[in-house]
């Protein structure tokens, strides 16, 4: 058989049609670049003040939204008019009043706030304090799947529960995804009657984003959903004070431990951590102010032709909102946020005017979205997820954050591509614009829980993420370099600016592409399904 089939072989790959040609890239679409241009150049102005949810800033940027997308001929779909009210609970920390010690064979060793520690914010107590014994829970994860329990072998109950970021690496993407998630932590800290948590960084996390760097804006405000009694939501009371501690801090903290805090971070990257206790009794104090503001989601309809298809809803998302004022970086305290997300909400501007300049209407309606309040948790997209207040329910969602878009580029990473039949819809869209697709350059991130679509995929909906790409047209150019300096030098800083280099013919073709893929989803026989088996689809699973 093989001396025979060897010739056949031959002789069909003879035969046999040429590759096609690939797709040439799409030209971005007229106008859109310019388009672009404009509206980060309005969002990213001084005059918006970094688009704080909750603050003038951000609402004059709700009502360039509002109004850009009356223009477009676009239906209001919130529940008041194009806004959807989203009540907050504001938390500011105060400085007078933080103290973490540790009480050892009768020394005090105390330790500096904001040099090495920043406490929570407390949304339910003006002042708390706690006095109790430390204990070291690893990660703070539990996955019985994996045989993973970093509470083995230890009582929490009455503790200060002590642990580092992150969940093992050894774990798939996805399930390491949602239990690096500070939600779950907490909540494993509170099934197990921890009284209060210290989360201490770690050198590697530290290397890409240093420990000073974030802890000088523990002047920005936190913030939490508010509920109808006023209550802040999605909290946990029981754990009386939190705080951060800097990777360096941790040598102290576990001073006279059975493990060393190099130990410790050994442990972490090879796998290796268990539970013990730590000698000493710490206490942990802070001071909180609260108030209750009020901000808003911007919501617009695209409705659908088909009657019995038109009340399933495909929705665009990208947050609005920015950080506003923090701490100053050489005499700048206004944090602009042109790419993360003035950019981005750009980008779904005009993947809305792509979609109203189509000769006709998708089957399934389209929402456009521009969410506040995501830097604070992503609260706005929480509020929608939860009670969106449209005539339908909502099959799919297409999230737009921070695309660093600053080279010319042909590609898009797709976040969270793999876990649903989504992949075929991007796969089919990118090709056709002749765009190519890149993996996730930074997977240990666990990205896909850290923007707004995570909202959606907790209630069941399949999303993807599409971030900007990292493969440059112009071979001079190191795409990926260029990622790792904005992350390292701009991101959540003053410098994130509209005079960055913003290669706005990329960004248009990056929003042609979001709506070809709304297009596809909006007018397949069927709504996107999780694939069979997936993690997020089997644990968010909703009847249909």
């Amino acid at each position: 058989m093989r001396r025979c089939l060897l010739p056949a072989l031959i002789v069909l790959a003879a035969c046999a049609p040429a590759e096609p040609e690939p797709t040439p890239l799409a030209d971005p679409p007229a106008g859109g670049a310019t388009r672009i241009e404009a509206d980060v150049a309005f969002l990213a102005d001084d005059l918006l003040e970094g688009r704080a949810a909750g603050t003038r800033g951000f609402d004059l940027a709700a009502h360039y939204l509002a109004r850009r997308f009356q223009a477009l001929g676009l239906e209001p779909a919130g529940q008041d008019g194009w806004y959807q009210p989203v009540d907050l609970l504001l938390g500011q920390r105060i400085p007078d009043g933080a103290a973490f010690e540790i009480e050892r064979d009768g020394a005090i060793e105390t330790f500096a706030f904001q040099r090495e520690f920043v406490p929570g914010i407390d949304f339910h107590r003006a002042r708390a304090e706690i006095v109790a014994p430390l204990v070291f829970v690893g990660q703070a994860v539990v996955a019985p799947e994996f045989g993973v329990d970093d509470f083995a072998g230890v009582e929490v109950r009455g503790k200060i529960a002590v642990y580092l970021n992150g969940a093992p690496a050894r774990f798939p993407n996805d399930q390491r995804a949602f239990y690096a998630s500070a939600r779950e932590k907490a909540a494993n800290l509170v099934a197990r009657g921890a009284v209060g948590a210290i989360s201490v960084s770690d050198p590697e996390r530290e290397e890409r984003s240093p420990w000073e760097r974030g802890a000088r804006n523990w002047v920005m405000p936190g913030m939490r959903l508010r509920g109808a009694d006023g209550q802040p939501l999605d909290t946990h009371p029981e754990l009386q004070v939190t705080l951060t501690l800097s990777a360096a801090a941790a040598e102290r903290l576990f001073a006279g431990a059975p493990q060393s805090a190099e130990e410790v971070f050994r442990r972490q990257r090879d796998g290796e951590l268990v539970a013990f206790d730590l000698p000493g009794t710490a206490r942990l104090a802070s001071r909180s102010h609260t108030e209750p503001v009020q901000s808003r989601n911007v919501v617009a309809r695209l409705r659908g032709a088909d009657p019995a298809l038109a009340t399933e809803h495909v929705v665009l998302t990208a947050h609005l909102d920015h950080v506003g004022f923090g701490a100053p970086v050489e005499g700048d305290r206004l944090y602009n946020g042109a790419l993360d997300n003035a950019l981005g909400s750009a980008i779904l501007l005009e993947a809305a005017q792509q979609a109203v300049l189509q000769a006709r209407r998708p089957r399934r309606s389209l929402v456009f979205v521009a969410l506040t309040a995501e830097e604070r948790g992503l609260l706005g997209a929480e509020r929608f997820a939860a009670d969106p207040g449209l005539d339908g329910e909502v099959v799919a969602n297409l999230n737009m954050d921070m695309p660093v878009i600053l080279f010319p580029q042909d590609d898009v990473v797709p976040i969270g591509i793999e876990h649903s039949s989504l992949k075929a819809v991007v796969e089919a869209s990118v090709a056709e614009l002749g765009m190519r697709l890149s993996p996730d350059p930074f997977p240990e991130e666990v990205v896909f829980i850290r923007s707004d679509q995570y909202a959606f995929v907790r209630r069941g909906v399949p999303a993807v993420y599409l971030d900007g790409g990292v493969h440059s047209l112009d071979p001079a150019i190191d795409g990926r370099a260029v990622l790792d300096g904005f992350l390292r030098e701009h991101y959540h800083q003053p410098s994130d600016q509209a005079s960055l280099p913003i290669h706005y013919a990329s960004a248009a073709r990056l929003a042609l592409l979001n709506q070809r893929i709304a297009f596809r989803v909006a007018d397949a026989a069927e709504r996107p399904r999780w694939n069979a088996g997936n993690f997020f689809g089997q644990r968010f699973a909703r009847q249909d």
